[in-house]
């Protein structure tokens, strides 16, 4: 018989809750609001990448430290550093869209949550 649990194999630390606290949550959270503060700097979106995937270390160093959890790991890493990665640009161009509708807003109008498009 086989004995495994699939928390076990898709997670180091074998919680799912300390994957969403650290992961989601501390990392996420810090991902969400570098994003807006780059958004809100006018600076271009590939900046945010550089400090999302140094973000990433960052969760993997406090998987490691709290939760003794594995530090090197391409794998726990790639997936910590693409939550970082996904929060930080969503989070970047939903400012986006909200600085250029509202200090532009003679031209530029909202046609979604992720969208804007000239005024006719």
């Amino acid at each position: 018989m086989l004995d495994f649990s699939i928390p076990e194999l898709l997670s180091a630390e074998r919680s799912l809750l300390v994957f969403l606290l650290v992961t989601v949550l501390m990392g996420g959270g810090a991902a969400w609001l570098t994003g807006r503060a780059f958004a809100a700097a006018w600076r271009p979106w590939w900046r945010v990448v550089v400090p999302m995937l140094l973000l990433g270390l960052a969760v993997r160093f406090i998987h490691y430290a709290v939760f003794r959890s594995v530090l090197l790991s391409l794998h726990y890493y790639l997936v910590d550093a693409t939550v970082c990665l996904l929060f930080g640009l969503l989070s970047y161009r939903l400012k986006r869209v909200r600085q250029m509708v509202t200090s532009y807003d003679w031209i530029n109008e909202r046609a979604g949550p992720f969208l804007w498009r000239r005024r006719t």
